[in-house]
C-alpha cells in the first residue's frame, strides 16, 4: 500500500497543508492565507478571532479535495506552527482572547496572569494540538523566549525561583515532548473541520525555521541556510547548546535535543518585498498580466538588468523598528536620478542579502566555522534574481531547496520518523529532501559587494540621530 504524510505549516502569512508521499514528494496541496493582523494599539499585534484554526481548517479541506488517493492511505501528519506566539485557552481548549503574534510586546514580558477564565498558557502549536487532538500537550521545541524551559533537557525549569520569574503557573502549562513523537490523534471534531482522516495520529515537529531548516537538509556547520519570510534569518545546526553567545542565539532544533544557531534578523524582511511591489499598484499588474507575467516576473527581470549595487542605492530594512531602538526607520539612500524602480526594487533584495551576509558572518566567527555553501529557502528563493545576488554577496555557491514548501516537508520528515516509515532523521532526510538549482558567485560582484558591506556598515549609526528626531514629532 502506498503510504502518505500531512505537513502543516501554520506561518505567518498562509496557512499550508501538503500532501507527500514517502520519498518527499509533493502530491497536492492547500493554501489559506492568514487575515491581517489587529493591531488596537501600540505594541499589540494579534491574529484575529481564531484565525490559526480556520484557516488550517481551509487549506486541509482543500488539500484533500485535490488528494488523488485513498485517504486511508494517509498515515500521519506533522505540526509545523509559528513561534513565539502566546494562547491562553478557557478549559474546553478554545481561546480564551487572540493568539498573540510574535511581533506583540507582550510575548517578550512575563505572562500577567489577569484572566480567570485562563485555563491553559501555551504556544501556537500547544494551542493547535489541543484542538486537533483533544491533549494538553507540545513540542518542547516550541518553547524558545519568554517560558520556563530547561533548554538541555526541554522539561519545564525545577527552579521555582526562575519559574516564578515568567509569571505562568505551573498547573497552566502543557506536557512537552520531542519532536518525531506523537501528540495525539486526530479528534472526531477535528476531522469534520479539517476533512482528514479521524484517528490520524498527530506528531510533534518545532519551531517554524527549525522545521524549515530540516525540510532544506540543513545538518551541517559549513553550510548556512537563509530563510526567506516575514523574518529572514541565517541558521546553521549543532549539538552544543550555546548559551553565552553574543552574535547569535540558539534554537531548537527539529531534531530531539539537537540546535540551530540563528543570526540575527530582518524583521519584515520579505513583507518589505511585497509591500514595494504592491505600491507599484493595479496598473502595474494589469500591465504585467498582459505579458503572461506577474509584477514579480517583471520585477526580477528588470532588476536583472541594473548593474550590482544599483548604481549606488542602499537600502536599511527597518521597515519594523527592532524593540530597543523604536525610533528606527528603514532608509533608501543615494538618489541621483539614474535610479528608477527597478533600482529600488534591486536595492531591497540586495539588503536583504547583506544583511544577512553581516550577521551570518559574525555568527560564523563566534562559532568557529566557515561556510563553504548557502541554502536558500521560502518563496523568494524561486527568483533567480535573488539567488545569484545571495551567491555574489556571500561568494559561494547559493543553492536552492527543491520542495518550496521545505517547512511542511520537514514537518512530514517528523511524521514519517515518529510513526517508524524512517528508523531515524539522518535516514528520512537523505530519502526525502533533495537539493534544487545551484547558483556560482560572480568574482567580479562580490568584491563589489564586498566593498558595499564596509560602506553600509555604519549607516544606522549615521542615521540614528535623524531618526530619535523625528520620533518625537511622528513616533
Amino acid at each position: 500500500m502506498t503510504r502518505y504524510l500531512i505537513g502543516i505549516d501554520n506561518g505567518s502569512q498562509s496557512s499550508k497543508v501538503t500532501v507527500f508521499d514517502e520519498l518527499g514528494n509533493v502530491v497536492c496541496e492547500g493554501r489559506q492565507a492568514l487575515r491581517p493582523y489587529d493591531t488596537p494599539r501600540p505594541g499589540v499585534v494579534e491574529h484575529p478571532q481564531d484565525d490559526l484554526w480556520d484557516s488550517i481548517g481551509e487549506a486541509s479541506r482543500r488539500a484533500m479535495a485535490a488528494f488523488p488517493g485513498d485517504p486511508a492511505e494517509i498515515v500521519g501528519v506533522g505540526l509545523c506552527t509559528i513561534r513565539f506566539c502566546r494562547a491562553l485557552l478557557l478549559a474546553d481548549g478554545t481561546l480564551a482572547g487572540p493568539v498573540l503574534s510574535w511581533m506583540d510586546e507582550r510575548v517578550s514580558r512575563p505572562y500577567e496572569h489577569t484572566d480567570p477564565r485562563v485555563r491553559h498558557v501555551t504556544t501556537s502549536s500547544g494551542y493547535l494540538t489541543r484542538r486537533m487532538t483533544g491533549r494538553c500537550t507540545d513540542t518542547a521545541a516550541n518553547y524558545a523566549g519568554m517560558w520556563p524551559i530547561d533548554s538541555d533537557t526541554g522539561r519545564w525549569t525545577t527552579d521555582e525561583a526562575e519559574f516564578a520569574e515568567y509569571g505562568i503557573p505551573r498547573e497552566l502549562l502543557f506536557e512537552t515532548v520531542q519532536p518525531g513523537e506523537i501528540l495525539g490523534h486526530l479528534t472526531a471534531e477535528a476531522a469534520a473541520h479539517t476533512g482528514l482522516p479521524v484517528g490520524l495520529p498527530v506528531v510533534a515537529t518545532a519551531n517554524d525555521k527549525a522545521v524549515e531548516a530540516l525540510g532544506c537538509g540543513l545538518s551541517r556547520p559549513d553550510t548556512l541556510l537563509v530563510s526567506l519570510g516575514t523574518y529572514v534569518a541565517g541558521m546553521t545546526t549543532g549539538a552544543r547548546n550555546v548559551k553565552d553567545a553574543t552574535g547569535f542565539w540558539t534554537n531548537y532544533a527539529s531534531r530531539p535535543h539537537a540546535y540551530l544557531y540563528e543570526s540575527l534578523g530582518v524583521r519584515r524582511g520579505m513583507w518589505t518585498v511585497s509591500w514595494f511591489r504592491d505600491l507599484l499598484g493595479e496598473e502595474a499588474a494589469q500591465a504585467a498580466a498582459r505579458e503572461g507575467l506577474t509584477v514579480e516576473d517583471v520585477l526580477n527581470r528588470g532588476a536583472a538588468a541594473v548593474p550590482a549595487g544599483s548604481d549606488g542605492l542602499m537600502t536599511v530594512l527597518d521597515w519594523l523598528a527592532p524593540t530597543d531602538a523604536p525610533y528606527r526607520k528603514g532608509s533608501i539612500l543615494g538618489f541621483d536620478g539614474r535610479q528608477g524602480r527597478f533600482h529600488i526594487y534591486r536595492s531591497i533584495l540586495e539588503a536583504l542579502a547583506l544583511t544577512v551576509y553581516g550577521h551570518g558572518t559574525t555568527m560564523a566567527a563566534e562559532l568557529g566555522t566557515r561556510y563553504r555553501q548557502t541554502i536558500v529557502s521560502g518563496g523568494g528563493a524561486n527568483s533567480d534574481l535573488i539567488m545569484q545576488i545571495f551567491a555574489d554577496v556571500f561568494g559561494i555557491p547559493a543553492l536552492r531547496s527543491a520542495v518550496n514548501n521545505a517547512a511542511g516537508l520537514g514537518a512530514a520528515i517528523c511524521a514519517a520518523v515518529g510513526l517508524g516509515l524512517r528508523p531515524s532523521f539522518d535516514d528520512a532526510v537523505a530519502a526525502m529532501v533533495r537539493p534544487g538549482a545551484a547558483f556560482a558567485p560572480d568574482p567580479d560582484n562580490h568584491r563589489l559587494y564586498q566593498r558595499l558591506h564596509a560602506v553600509r556598515q555604519d549607516i544606522a549609526a549615521r542615521t540614528d540621530p535623524v531618526y530619535r528626531a523625528s520620533y518625537q514629532l511622528f513616533g
